[in-house]
């Protein structure tokens, strides 16, 4: 090889390596800067970290500040409820206190009636006697009989007259006790009201669906109506769009397919995505979360009425009365209210308690059905219940308690006279209040109808009428006079359940002044 030519080659050989050399320096110097430039921010996302943590540390313990407000004031409002609460049981308390010496007093005015007529019966046996004796001898003398003819005419006539005292007697004492079973039956069923505390539910067959904007009507009526109509043909209700701002309305006599297109629409609008296969899906979501509530609804009541080992599909029925109503009363709430009425009428009255409970919880789960089965509810709830194996005496509860069988037992109609209650307590139906107010009404113009009374007031539900009388034209033994005439008035042109006590009132004030 020439000399040149190696000079060339170790020139160029030189010239590689310088590159390398070169390029490896350039390489480290470019990847010192980035890791600089890495570290750098690194650096600054810690700082900005570090802030936002903070930020959320300070964020969090004001929550629990707040939480811990909230909770401190929930407490007190639990303390001065629970205060409320004795306070209410404690006023119960005194008057039951009240009402049982008041009967004490009337079984001592009893034990001292009873005490006079042994007295009289005694009187009246000596009076027999010594008659008895005197028309002996005045037979013996008269008729010339003998002795044994004359005891058997004096015992003939004795035996009639006695006859004649003991059927007057059997009658008094027959009034007497129709008086005091009335009284009796009257008091079992104050004091069973008296003793339950419910809250009447009443429901509608409409309900509305608050819209963000008027917009979101175009939206749920959709292209052609295509929206609303599969609605309609989803829940089975009918969707009215009006001109009420901002809302829309659902209207169903089905008060279960109305609470489901609530809450199908109310996600609906929520999402703004509304187009038949959403409707579908949503709609399909919403009966899952009824039939969640029908069966947790049965449940309640269960716990809330004691009763256990009740059998799934007549728990799912109960629930179902959830959404079913009469006269606008909430069935769920009425069949819960009539159990535990009925508890109380069967303790009172020394009945089987868990019969008539039961038999009043279940007493109306045939209007969970009768939509779907022909028949009067008292008969199709009575056949439900046998067929899921409840007792036939509660069967029988249910049948008889609006007449369609006989009462088979004294559950059977303590059934019955709970429902009659529940029902017709003032404000448990909107047509039963009307007629309380009616009635409220009527009592006080036939009491301000008779001369003398100055003003008259309804109280105790209607229960109690105080009458307050001008003492100048009615004297004391007057006022004794109009509280019977008020109160056989109130009798002859009222009807009402119960008893009504009047109560007259004279007072006679005179004011002067001291100068």
């Amino acid at each position: 090889m020439e000399p040149l030519t190696i000079i060339a080659v170790g020139a160029g050989l030189t010239l590689v390596v310088a590159a390398i050399v070169i390029g490896y320096i350039v390489g480290k110097r470019i990847a010192e800067a980035r890791l600089r430039s890495t570290t750098e921010e690194a650096e600054r996302t810690r700082s900005r970290l570090i802030e936002e943590a903070k930020g959320e540390a300070k964020r969090i313990i004001l929550e629990a500040k707040d939480e811990a407000l909230e909770l401190r004031r929930q407490v007190e409002r639990e303390v001065q409820q629970r205060r409320r609460e004795i306070e209410r049981l404690e006023d119960r308390l005194q008057r039951r206190q009240d009402h049982l010496e008041r009967r004490l007093e009337q079984l001592e005015t009893r034990e001292q009636r009873i005490s006079q007529r042994e007295k009289e019966l005694a009187q009246r046996a000596e009076e027999l006697t010594q008659l008895e004796e005197e028309r002996r001898a005045e037979l013996e003398r008269i008729a010339a009989m003998s002795t044994e003819e004359a005891r058997q005419e004096l015992l003939r006539m004795v035996e009639q007259e006695t006859r004649e005292d003991m059927a007057r007697l059997v009658r008094e004492i027959e009034a007497e006790a129709r008086a005091q079973a009335q009284e009796r039956a009257r008091e079992i069923i104050t004091i069973a009201i008296e003793r339950l505390a419910s809250e009447h539910l009443a429901e509608t067959t409409v309900t509305s669906v608050p819209l963000p904007s008027d917009e979101m009507k175009g939206r749920i009526i959709g292209r052609q109506g295509r929206n609303i109509r599969a609605i309609e043909n989803a829940t089975g209700v009918d969707i009215i769009v009006d001109d009420t701002p901002e809302a829309v309305t659902i209207s169903s006599f089905d008060p279960v397919r109305r609470e489901v297109a609530r809450r199908a629409l109310t996600k609906l609008v929520q999402d703004g995505r509304i187009h038949p296969a959403r409707i579908e899906k949503e709609v399909e979501k919403a009966r899952e979360e009824v039939e969640d509530i029908i069966i947790k609804a049965g449940e309640e009541a269960l716990l809330e009425t004691g009763i256990a080992n009740l059998h799934p599909d007549l728990v799912r029925l109960l629930g179902r009365l959830r959404f079913r109503t009469s006269y606008g009363q909430n069935q769920w709430a009425h069949a819960i209210e009539v159990a535990h009425l009925a508890a109380l009428l069967a303790a009172e009255l020394g009945a089987d308690v868990y019969t008539a409970k039961l038999g009043g919880l279940l007493h109306d789960i045939g209007k969970a059905v009768t939509h779907e089965v022909e028949g009067p509810h008292a008969l199709v709830g009575a056949e439900i219940a046998r067929r899921y194996g409840v007792p036939e005496k509660v069967v029988n509860c249910i049948a008889s308690h609006h007449g369609e069988e006989e009462p088979k037992s004294l559950e059977a109609i303590i059934v019955a006279v709970a429902d009659a209650i529940s029902g017709a307590r003032p404000g448990a139906r909107r047509e039963s209040l009307e007629t309380y107010i009616k009635r409220v009404t009527a009592l006080e113009e036939i009491a301000k109808s008779f001369p003398g009374v100055e003003e008259a007031y309804a109280i105790q539900a209607g229960r109690e009428i105080r009458i307050i009388v001008k003492p100048d034209e009615i004297d004391d033994y007057g006022v004794i006079e109009l509280s019977r005439e008020i109160a056989q008035k109130v009798e002859d042109n009222l009807e009402y359940p119960g008893q009504i006590k009047v109560t007259v009132i004279r007072e006679k004030r005179a004011v002067e002044y001291a100068r």
